[in-house]
This record gives structure tokens, C-alpha cells and sequence, in this order.
């Protein structure tokens, strides 16, 4: 490979990353960086090949450097095009991928307070990588940009009509995942009709969304990624009364109301065990149990809303790390929408094969593996094409 894109995913303490051939856009290399701020270790694949290297790395800074030598090393004759990253909160403004520049950055910073698990990481990763690349460009994929197809009133709040025309307004995330699962979900469903299709993507953050003909209609991510559905350790949707009640009664801070929604809640918060499934299901904690039926209870009646925004049901989706490898928790989400004409196929679904409903079912139910970078890496691609570095 002489030409690369360089697609990155970064998390509070982790870079998600992959290679790709700048022409054909298909992926040399994958690989993940974990636990940044401790003992950090690198796993890349490539060709078949796995390499596994662990160093300190006290910030995401150190990381990159990490990365870029081991990229040098894996790969010396090659050289980055541009390097593509996920940001998270795009507001109302970006639909669509951008070069990154001081202005594009700026606004990027004031958007930060609304997604502060993500976005401030994000900013400092691509501030390193200028510094590091000065010559290469830095491209921003946003992950609520998939949503802007939304009808007006499917965005806004019933809030005063200025405040949603200021941008307060129901922004929707998990954008490139569901972007990817646009672009394959017509090939895997087949004969079978998709273009009334619900994607769950379930993860340590978790969202639904209604795609009509494959563009976003509505979805369960509100002004910010707490909205929605219960996740790993955010709360999802909840009374604002009680947020006021905390603050007023309580005596509890803006910052601790935020702590508490976004890193003490959730599977976490409602078993007082773990916010992994993994973890939860092998466990005979009651309150394990509990917080995974909470869980699914959630899931579903958000699927079923859904529902609404498209008057039916042609294709439900799994997706993310709970909906592509908890068959348990799939089942439990199905069995609750049984009356929507939700069925499984239950050695289908403990397969996790694409297709795990029955062949007769009204509703087709796959599981599909959603893959972000793949989506950074052609949106870098085409923006570059379109604009060739002068």
C-alpha cells in the first residue's frame, strides 16, 4: 500500500482504529489501543496477522505517537492521505463530513459540553495529530450527521419555538453505524422489504432508529447521547422533574446530576454490579437479572415507537457490541414485541447468523455487524477526491 487513509474511533481511554487503501477503500490493517492512562496495549491485524504490544501510555497523546510509530514500522513505504475521525456532536449545522480547519475546530469546541465522554477527547486527538501531521488532512465525520434527514418536527422539542430554532433540538447519534447498516441492509435483507426497518444499536451506549427507504426518520438520541434508552451507565430517558428535584431538594450540583446520568446509572446503576452483559448474565445476583430485563423492557418499547414514525414494520436490525453477540438479551427484546409480529428463530439467533427470525416471519430480524471506520474511511475518501490537496 503506498497511500492511506487512516480512520480513527476514539473512546474515554481507547483509539479504535483502522488502515485503508486510499483507491480501492478496502482495509490493510485493524486495531485497537486500550486502557490509555495505564499500561496500554496495542492489538493490530493485518493480512491474517495479529501483533499484541503493551506499553505505558498516560494520555491519549502518548497513544497516537504509539500508534503512528507502530504504523511506520507495520508499514514503512506507505504514507497517509488523510486521516478521518469520529466526532460525536455535530448540532444542527453538520451534515456532512469536513475538513477540519481553526474555524471547524472552534465550533467543534463549543458543541464539546453537550457530549463530554466524547467530544473533548476527540478535539485533544486531532489537535495531536496536526501536530503531528501538519501536511496530512484531518477530516471530521460526525456521528449525528446521519440524522439531519429527519422531518423538523421529529427534531424539535415542545419547547418555545426560537429555542429550537436556536439549535435545541433532538440531534440523534450513532450516525455512522447506522450509515453503514443503510448501505448493506438492502444486499442482506434480500427479497425481503427493508424500507421500513428499525436498527438497534446496543452498546455500552446504546440508541434506535426508524429508516424510511434507508434515510433516518426518527431515532431515540435526543440533544445528547444521555437520551433514550437505559445503556451501560447512562440512565436513557428520564422525568426532567427528577433532575430538578436533585438539584433543588437534594442539594446535588449541575456536575453531579451529569456524574450521576452518565457514569453511575444504567446497568451499572440499576444492578449495583457492572455495566457488562457479560458480566451481568453469568451472575446470580437478582439484581443482575433485574437490570437486564430493565434493559430489554427499555429496547423494546423504544423499537416499538419507532414504529410509529414509519406506520409498520418491514425490518428489525441488531447491531453494536450487546445486539451482535448477546443472544440472550435479543430474545428478551423480541419476546416483549411478539404482538408487533416480532418471532426468532432460537438456534438461528444463538448462531448469530444475519438472519436469526424464522423464513416465514412477517418481520425479518438480523443481526449485522456494523463497522464505523469503514464509513469514516469512504466519507475521507470521497471528500478528498472532491477537494485535492492544493
Amino acid at each position: 500500500m503506498n497511500t492511506g487513509i487512516l480512520a480513527l474511533n476514539i473512546g474515554s481511554s481507547s483509539i479504535k482504529l483502522a488502515l485503508f487503501d486510499a483507491v480501492t477503500v478496502e482495509p490493510v490493517l485493524r486495531g485497537n489501543i486500550t486502557d490509555v492512562g495505564r499500561d496500554a496495549r496495542a492489538t493490530f491485524t493485518s493480512r491474517g496477522q495479529t501483533t499484541v504490544s503493551e506499553r505505558p501510555a498516560a494520555d491519549i497523546g502518548e497513544a497516537v505517537r504509539w500508534l503512528l510509530a507502530e504504523l511506520r514500522e507495520l508499514y514503512p513505504k506507505g504514507h497517509l492521505a488523510a486521516v478521518g475521525h469520529r466526532v460525536v456532536h455535530g448540532g444542527t449545522r453538520f451534515d456532512k463530513p469536513v475538513r477540519i480547519d481553526a474555524h471547524v475546530l472552534k465550533e467543534l469546541e463549543t458543541l464539546a459540553v453537550l457530549a463530554p465522554a466524547h467530544q473533548p477527547a476527540e478535539i485533544a486527538l486531532i489537535r495531536d495529530m496536526q501536530e503531528l501531521l501538519p501536511d496530512v488532512r484531518q477530516i471530521a465525520c460526525f456521528d449525528s450527521a446521519f440524522h439531519r434527514t429527519q422531518p423538523k418536527l421529529s427534531q424539535w422539542f415542545a419547547l418555545p419555538r426560537a429555542l429550537s430554532e436556536s439549535g435545541i433540538a433532538r440531534i440523534g447519534f450513532h450516525g455512522l453505524s447506522y450509515e453503514y447498516i443503510a448501505s448493506v441492509l438492502p444486499q442482506i435483507a434480500g427479497a425481503h422489504p427493508c424500507g421500513k426497518a428499525v436498527v438497534a444499536h446496543l452498546g455500552h451506549g446504546a440508541s434506535v432508529c426508524a429508516m424510511r427507504d434507508l434515510r433516518s426518520v426518527s431515532t431515540s438520541m435526543g440533544f445528547t447521547p444521555l437520551d433514550g434508552l437505559m445503556m451501560g451507565t447512562r440512565c436513557g430517558a428520564i422525568d426532567p422533574g427528577v433532575l430538578l428535584y436533585l438539584q433543588q431538594q437534594r442539594g446535588m450540583s449541575a456536575q453531579d446530576v451529569a456524574d450521576l446520568l452518565g457514569n453511575r446509572s444504567g446497568l451499572l446503576g440499576v444492578s449495583g454490579i457492572s455495566d457488562d452483559v457479560r458480566v451481568l448474565e453469568a451472575s446470580d445476583d437478582p439484581r443482575a437479572r433485574e437490570a437486564l430485563e430493565m434493559f430489554a423492557d427499555r429496547a423494546a418499547a423504544a423499537i416499538a415507537t419507532q414504529c410509529v414514525a414509519l406506520e409498520g414494520l418491514d425490518t428489525l436490525v441488531f447491531t453494536g457490541g450487546i445486539g451482535e453477540n448477546a443472544e440472550r438479551t435479543r430474545k428478551r427484546i423480541s419476546a416483549r414485541l411478539r404482538w408487533l409480529g416480532v418471532e426468532l428463530d432460537g438456534a438461528r439467533n444463538a448462531s448469530h447468523v444475519p438472519r436469526i427470525s424464522p423464513d416465514d416471519a412477517r418481520i425479518q430480524v438480523l443481526v449485522i455487524p456494523t463497522d464505523e471506520e469503514r464509513v469514516i474511511a469512504r466519507a475521507t475518501a470521497r471528500l478528498i477526491a472532491s477537494s485535492p490537496q492544493r
